[in-house]
C-alpha cells in the first residue's frame, strides 16, 4: 500500500470531480513542489493558467482569490476567505470565514471552516480542522522540512515549505498547531490547544 492510499483512501472509493494526480504515491508531499507536474503546474494545465470556479460552487462576500486556483462543484468559500495561488478546493470542501489557503489541497468534503491557516498541505476526504487551527509550513530556521513515517524512519522532504498531511476523516480541535512536516493517519482525533509534529501516533 502506498502512503497516498494509506492516508487518503477516500479518493479511491468513488469517482470524484477533478483531483490532482500524484506522480509518486509514496511521497504525496512532492505534489506541493514548484516543479513540473506540481500543484500549481497541474492547475495551470487544467485551466490554461486561469482560476476555475465550478458553477455550483458558492463564493461568499469579500473573498480574495489569487490564481491559479481550482474550486470544484459544491465547494463553499465563505466570507473573507483568502485563496492564494495553488489552492485546489475539491468537490464539497469548505474554506471558511477568514481562512487562508496557500498551495494546498482540500480533498472532497474537507473543511477548514473558521480562522484557519493551511499552508502547503493536504487535508483528507471529510477531515475537519477546528476553529483557529494552523498548519504551519516553514521551520523557524528556514531549513528543509523533514518527515517521519510510521516506522520511525526520518528523512528530508526536499521542500523548504511543507505543512501537513491530514488523513481522511481526521478531526483537529480548536487552536491546534501542526509543525512543518506533520503526517496524521486517517481518523486521528487531536484535542484542542495541542501542538503536534512528526507522525502523529495518538488519539484523544
Amino acid at each position: 500500500m502506498s502512503l497516498l492510499s494509506e492516508l487518503f483512501p477516500g479518493i479511491l472509493e468513488k469517482e470524484w470531480g477533478a483531483i490532482p494526480e500524484w506522480r509518486d504515491k509514496g511521497r504525496p508531499w512532492d505534489l506541493l513542489s514548484s516543479e513540473d507536474k506540481g500543484l500549481i503546474s497541474q492547475i495551470t494545465d487544467l485551466n490554461d493558467g486561469e482560476t476555475f470556479i465550478h458553477p455550483n460552487a458558492r463564493i461568499g462576500d469579500f473573498v480574495r482569490i489569487e490564481g491559479p486556483c481550482y474550486i470544484g462543484s459544491g465547494a463553499e468559500i465563505r466570507h473573507s476567505a483568502y485563496l492564494r495561488k495553488g489552492s485546489w478546493i475539491c468537490d464539497g470542501a469548505v474554506v471558511g470565514h477568514s481562512t487562508e489557503v496557500k498551495n494546498s489541497i482540500l480533498l472532497p468534503g474537507a473543511k477548514a471552516p473558521h480562522f484557519n491557516y493551511v499552508g502547503d498541505s493536504i487535508i483528507g476526504v471529510d477531515a475537519n480542522i477546528g476553529a483557529g487551527a494552523k498548519l504551519s509550513n516553514v521551520r523557524n530556521d528556514r531549513r528543509e522540512v523533514f518527515v517521519t513515517l510510521s516506522d520511525g524512519k526520518r528523512f528530508g522532504s526536499g521542500l523548504r515549505k511543507f505543512g501537513a498531511l491530514i488523513g481522511d476523516k481526521s478531526q483537529l480541535g480548536c487552536n491546534v498547531v501542526t509543525n512543518p512536516g506533520t503526517i496524521m493517519p486517517p481518523g486521528s482525533m487531536i484535542g484542542p490547544n495541542e501542538t503536534v509534529g512528526g507522525w502523529v501516533q495518538f488519539k484523544s
